[in-house]
């Protein structure tokens, strides 16, 4: 057998090892989804008959409608406002000269330096002389400008066709209308990355909203799961089924625009 053989044997048996690694908490996850707390305990690897206990024990203890309802909410909006205003931001810095720009740029990069808890009691403090705890609307707010995101739209923007804008300016084009009918449907691939990038950070967001929100008629599937998994003798196959529906969500989106994603990912590293 050739060396080249060899090495490609290698590396899928490397990558198929590391795959099932990958895999495993997934397959647990669901397993554990259709076995009593006791079979997870001892460490049951096979699947069990209670899924449909467990699922029913978790609708009669919340209303996995609401919560839904009040995670996708966040989660949506938060994803919307995130894609509009970084990429006009990042669009902006890319395209439109000043004199110190890249000092604001640099500025704007270096936040992401600063560590979330360090920025915690200062944002509580804000929300709470506005009135504004306990509300969705605080968990959104600080989400919707990330550093990163504007980054990220601008080394995307690197790659966009100037022309075309130059063309756009010559025929008299405002310039709301280039960036709205030119730049994002070229860019869809780099919306598509983005959204599955912050609709997964924001769905599965914990600590902030964890901090906020104080009304169970509020909170999100995750801080419901989290108050199970705290209980004295938690219900471990409640919140695995739990959990699986929680990922669910993220899982079909991800899927559904994978191939946007790659393409973005790989054009922006160009």
């Amino acid at each position: 057998m050739k060396r080249s053989q060899l090495y490609t044997l290698f590396m899928h048996l490397f990558l198929g090892i590391v795959s099932l690694f990958s895999l495993f908490p997934f397959y647990w996850m669901v397993v554990s989804s259709t076995n009593r707390t006791s079979d997870i305990n001892i460490g049951k690897y096979t699947f069990g008959d209670q899924l449909l206990v467990n699922f029913n024990n978790l609708t009669s203890q919340v209303d996995l409608t609401l919560i839904f309802w009040n995670t996708a909410k966040i989660a949506i909006i938060s994803t919307v406002a995130t894609l509009a205003i970084c990429s006009i931001a990042g669009y902006a810095f890319e395209i439109y000269q000043s004199k110190n720009r890249e000092r604001v740029y640099t500025a704007l990069l270096t936040t992401m330096m600063i560590p979330f808890a360090a920025l915690m009691i200062p944002l509580f403090t804000m929300f709470g002389k506005a009135g504004l705890l306990d509300t969705h609307f605080a968990v959104i707010m600080p989400t919707i400008s990330g550093a990163f995101i504007i980054f990220y739209f601008r080394q995307c923007t690197k790659s966009f066709p100037l022309e075309l804008i130059d063309a756009a300016r010559v025929e008299g084009v405002a310039e709301w209308k280039i960036f709205l009918f030119v730049y994002v449907p070229i860019m869809r691939a780099s919306y598509s990355a983005a959204f599955i990038i912050v609709f997964m950070s924001s769905w599965n967001s914990f600590l902030w909203p964890l901090i906020v929100l104080q009304s169970n008629e509020l909170k999100t599937i995750n801080l419901i799961l989290s108050s199970f998994a705290s209980a004295y003798s938690p219900d471990f196959g409640l919140i695995m089924v739990g959990t699986v529906l929680s990922t669910l969500p993220s899982l079909l989106i991800f899927f559904a625009m994978q191939k946007q994603f790659i393409a973005s990912m790989t054009g922006a590293v160009k």
